[in-house]
């Protein structure tokens, strides 16, 4: 428990200089589409705050219970730590294979009461008491409340150990902050794999133009999905074929899906018949939009939807075994949650959602290719082994069919 504890610790500290990322998407010159916020995050959102959790212990063959240990947790503020006033909220499933905990109040008020986190998906209940006691020793006053928590599957960790504690929850909400935004294998993405690469959280936003309303829209990915992995229409996956999830130790390995996964010295490539690269198209993704633009649950809802459309572009297919779970919400209209009185609402014409739409939808996409280029090349429970992307042959490939100069 102390070691854990202290890895925990000293993660956060590392987590807190954003600039020791590997460079984002926009560093390497892809030509995204759309005007990003100054931190091309979530966070450009005003009020909004994100912070994470990360533990990682231990090597070699899984010891249920025990490791090796590839998890965390990430947490994000929709307002500003100690203002509880509710935010209008929506949710959108595009494949219900997962779990995100707070979502039948939010359908039927329309309010996101509390902090948002994701995790991995057997640590889901221990995020959710522990969101409650820090509620409760941050001073919000409530009779019950219910908790949102989001989870993928992390494949790289022992998932069963049941090694997220409530301190790592706590300590994400304390650790969240406006600003940069660390991205990759940290928090909740920590043991995540992404379209046969590593994965994790990325991030990204757009700015409409003054005469649009000049809105900012946030988009927060925890990326653990597949598929026939593209980037602005080219289809990275098919071209960068030799780095799919293989493992650094013989077989056979402790887990049934693993038995088939080639050893990393023996692979050759990584087409449909991997058992790797088929097992990441049951993966999961996580999507949390935030904005400033006046808009109300339904709309919110319409926003959540197009989430979708941008993980389409990377070659998802919202598969079977897929968890592919939005939620978007909007910092306007303060007080219109107050118990008391008729507040006056604003909104955005429905006529004039197209530009949010589009927003929503290329910084899903932006936000995705930066949990991979940021994720560095992890080793996880049974030697499993994610490769990261890596940028100078993403921007190769990228040349080769003309997207970049």
């Amino acid at each position: 428990m102390t070691r854990c504890y202290l890895i925990a610790a000293v993660a956060l500290l590392a987590a807190s200089d954003a600039d020791a990322q590997r460079p984002r998407g926009r560093a390497l010159g892809i030509p995204f589409r759309g005007t990003t916020g100054p931190n091309n995050a979530i966070t450009d959102v005003a009020g909004v705050a994100v912070g994470h959790s990360t533990i990682v212990v231990g090597d070699g063959k899984l010891v249920p219970g025990k490791g090796p240990i590839r998890t965390g947790v990430t947490a994000i503020l929709p307002r500003p730590r100690g203002n509880w006033d509710p935010v209008f909220a929506a949710t959108f499933n595009l494949n219900g294979n997962g779990d995100m905990t707070g979502v039948n109040w939010i359908k039927e008020s329309g309010f996101l009461e509390g902090p948002v986190l994701l995790t991995g998906t057997h640590s889901v209940g221990t995020v959710r008491d522990a969101a409650i006691r820090w509620q409760v020793e941050n001073g919000r006053d409530f009779l019950f409340t219910y908790p949102v928590v989001a989870e993928t599957f992390d494949f790289l960790n022992d998932a069963n150990g049941e090694h997220v504690k409530p301190h790592h929850a706590i300590a994400a909400l304390d650790a969240a902050k406006p600003g940069p935004v660390i991205e990759g294998a940290v928090g909740g993405g920590t043991g995540m794999g992404c379209n046969n690469f590593k994965g994790g959280i990325g991030t990204s936003s757009r700015v409409l133009r003054p005469e649009q309303g000049g809105y900012t829209v946030g988009v927060l990915v925890q990326c653990n999905f597949g598929g026939d992995f593209t980037v602005l229409g080219v289809p990275v996956g098919r071209e960068i074929t030799d780095l799919g999830t293989c493992t650094v130790l013989p077989q056979p390995l402790s887990r049934e899906w693993t038995r088939s996964i080639s050893p990393c010295q023996s692979r050759g490539g990584s087409g449909d018949s991997d058992h790797g690269a088929s097992f990441q198209r049951r993966g999961s993704i996580v999507v949390i939009v935030a904005t400033d633009a006046p808009l109300l649950p339904h709309q919110l809802e319409r926003v959540a939807r197009r989430v979708g459309i941008g993980i389409g572009r990377l070659g998802s297919w919202a598969s079977n075994f897929s968890g592919d779970l939005f939620l978007a919400f909007s910092t306007a209209n303060p007080g219109a949650g107050a118990p008391t009185g008729t507040p006056a609402l604003t909104m955005v014409p429905n006529d004039r959602l197209d530009p949010i739409f589009a927003l929503t939808i290329d910084a899903t996409e932006e936000a995705v290719v930066n949990a991979m280029l940021a994720a560095e090349t992890m080793t996880g429970a049974d030697g499993i082994r994610e490769h990261g992307l890596p940028g100078d042959r993403l921007v190769a490939v990228l040349k080769k069919y003309n997207r970049m100069p």
